[in-house]
């Protein structure tokens, strides 16, 4: 005979769906931190090159070309 909760499935099926709920939810929080963020549209390669420009490591013509050359190697 199987226990129930009162009116309620199977314990079996009821851990089932739990771990099921936990597996999908597991795998929704992945997915969602591998997609890009909106609004996010600068790269890691960008920001360092407008760090260096900042501390005044390049100026502003070597920024320039570098930061066009970054956006045709993304073409």
């Amino acid at each position: 005979m199987m226990y129930t909760y009162p009116h309620l499935m199977p314990m079996g099926a009821g851990w089932a769906a739990i771990v099921l709920t936990v597996l999908v939810a597991i795998v929704g929080v992945l997915l969602a931190g591998l997609r890009p963020v909106r609004g996010e549209g600068r790269g890691t390669a960008e920001r360092t090159l407008d760090e260096r420009f900042a501390r005044g490591e390049i100026d502003a013509e070597e920024y320039e070309q570098r930061l066009r050359t970054l956006h045709a190697a993304h073409r």
